[in-house]
């Protein structure tokens, strides 16, 4: 407080009166040379005003006497209290909306011009970009400053990207500000298979100031509107939502009328037009799982993955196909010389958290002629081999490891690098990184071999380069989970697909490109921690 008391003018730091006495020696006093420049009556000087009150508060002290006042050394600068208010709030209107309250606390003419509303105008439509007209507020009495503090301020916590808790299923959550309201828009991939559609998403709970007393929270889940809901910050990136009013997702038809609206919204279809036996009973379960949770979720906070300028492709959220389980989001990301897509959506096979595919850069594919590709057997002894060749790299590099590891206990000391680590390797390394970027400047001739399935007969026809990934399967339930070779194919920077070999299937993955706010990890580290932890969750 004594650095704002300093910084408005309004009253000594302690210790100031010391080198104020010392000043004014050195001048001599004001009857023996007055100060022609200073009038004692502007400077605060013929009497106890209101700045001398808010010192005494701040210093516990009282303010200087005139004579030193009138000192020409020993004149304070320029205070900001001697600036016009509307160049006050232009200030303070600038700086961050949480240091204003300890501002307030200077004096009372701080104090006065903070209960401006421009200033609070000005920090919502900058800090949290509402661009609405907020000055039709006034006709319900609620000011800027209510909802910065009680709206804005309050809920700031939980504006970003989550994943709910919903078993193997997941799901993408986008907590935005919407004009005067905190909206949670659950986005949803489109309709199998069309893998480029956009995204297609719903409010799952909204929060706006009624009133100047606090925020309300109202549920938007089911089809009889807006509802009365609960929102807890449980902790540190995790939050839960609650409905108060559950008898509002119940419809007059019962859970038959219930199905087929989620059905006509998840799938875009009837139960009718599915024929497969399979894909029917997964879609009922997904239903039943789903539905009994009634939007009373947990939510934890995922980031987008940071980028690098070495990046095969920009990382980000992906659509991915997965056979009769539908669309299911994907974020991939690059460590390295490795790949990951880790899902943020999943089924029961494989559910939302585990890393679908990874990727070995460092390893790229050469693949036959057009004619050849079409073999799947040839496009299978190329992937076996390089396989073969992954896994003999890697015993030799536990064997060097090994050997390093007794060389460094024999000797007591730390032992050279061996062969193949170090800077050979890194050499190693980079070299295969600039022929990888090399080859994925140019395009060549792509067709799926024959016997392999898709879901998307629509696949582009060229592809930049491929490379040796394995992707993971598993049994109903996560059980007899694997890890098995495949194709990553590069098609351009915003789509590319695996070929799951074992499986014989294909999947197509297409960029979501939606700009979300608030989801950049605060560091890789960051980041590198959200997925270990989504993983747990989802298992």
């Amino acid at each position: 407080m004594a650095v704002c008391a300093r910084l408005c003018g309004v009253g000594p730091a302690r210790g100031c009166r010391r080198r104020g006495a010392a000043r004014e020696q050195r001048c001599g006093t004001a009857d023996s040379e007055p100060d022609t420049d200073t009038d004692p009556e502007e400077a605060g000087g013929g009497g106890v005003t209101e700045d001398d009150e808010a010192a005494e508060r701040i210093e516990g002290g009282r303010p200087l006497p005139p004579s030193v006042v009138a000192c020409p050394a020993a004149r304070a600068p320029l205070s900001l209290l001697e600036l016009p208010p509307e160049l006050l709030v232009q200030i303070f209107g600038s700086l961050p909306g949480t240091d204003l309250p300890s501002l307030a606390r200077v004096c009372t003419t701080f104090r006065r011009i903070l209960s401006t509303d421009t200033i609070w105008r000005r920090r919502c439509r900058e800090e949290y970009g509402v661009c609405e007209n907020l000055r039709k507020l006034e006709i319900t009495g609620v000011s800027c400053q209510d909802v910065y503090a009680k709206l804005l301020h309050r809920y700031r916590h939980i504006l970003g990207l989550w994943q709910p808790d919903i078993g193997p299923y997941g799901g993408l959550l986008n907590v935005v500000v919407d004009g005067l309201f905190i909206i949670g828009w659950m986005y949803l991939p489109p309709h199998d298979p069309h893998v480029d559609d956009p995204m297609r998403f719903k409010p799952l709970f909204r929060i706006h100031l009624m009133e100047r007393k606090c925020a309300t929270v109202e549920c938007m889940y089911g089809h009889k509107g807006p509802h009365n809901g609960h929102i807890q910050i449980v902790k540190k990136d995790e939050f839960s939502t609650k409905c108060n009013q559950t008898d509002h997702h119940r419809m007059s038809g019962g859970r038959q009328e219930e199905f087929r609206t989620w059905l006509r919204e998840e799938w875009g279809r009837t139960l009718e037009d599915i024929f497969h036996e399979h894909m029917q009973e997964l879609i009922l379960m997904k239903f039943i799982y789903t539905s009994q949770y009634d939007n009373c979720l947990t939510y934890r906070r995922i980031y987008l993955p940071p980028s690098s300028p070495e990046d095969l492709i920009q990382p980000g959220l992906f659509k991915g196909t997965y056979g009769s389980h539908g669309l299911e989001i994907v974020m991939l990301s690059f460590h390295g010389k490795k790949a990951k897509g880790t899902k943020i959506t999943g089924d029961p096979n494989i559910p939302a958290g585990q890393q679908t595919v990874e990727i070995d850069l460092a390893h790229p594919l050469q693949l036959p002629d057009i004619e050849n590709l079409r073999d799947f057997s040839e496009l299978s002894r190329i992937v076996l081999e390089v396989q073969e060749q992954v896994r003999r790299e890697e015993q030799e590099r536990e064997q060097r490891q090994e050997e390093k590891e007794h060389s460094q206990q024999a000797a007591s000391q730390p032992a050279s690098p061996l062969r193949g680590e170090g800077a050979e390797g890194e050499e190693t390394a980079a070299g295969a990184q600039g022929t990888t970027q090399d080859k994925a400047s140019a395009s060549q001739p792509f067709v799926l071999p024959m016997g392999v399935i898709s879901r998307n007969e629509d696949y582009p026809r060229t592809c930049r380069v491929c490379f040796y990934g394995t992707g993971l399967i598993a049994g109903h339930g996560f059980t007899s989970p694997e890890r098995t070779p495949g194709v990553f194919v590069l098609f351009d920077d915003d789509r590319f697909g695996f070929i799951w070999l074992e499986l014989k299937s294909f999947s197509l993955y297409s960029r979501i490109k939606v700009a979300f706010q608030n989801a950049q990890a605060p560091s890789r580290e960051a980041f590198d921690e959200m997925l270990k932890n989504i993983q747990p969750l989802a298992t």
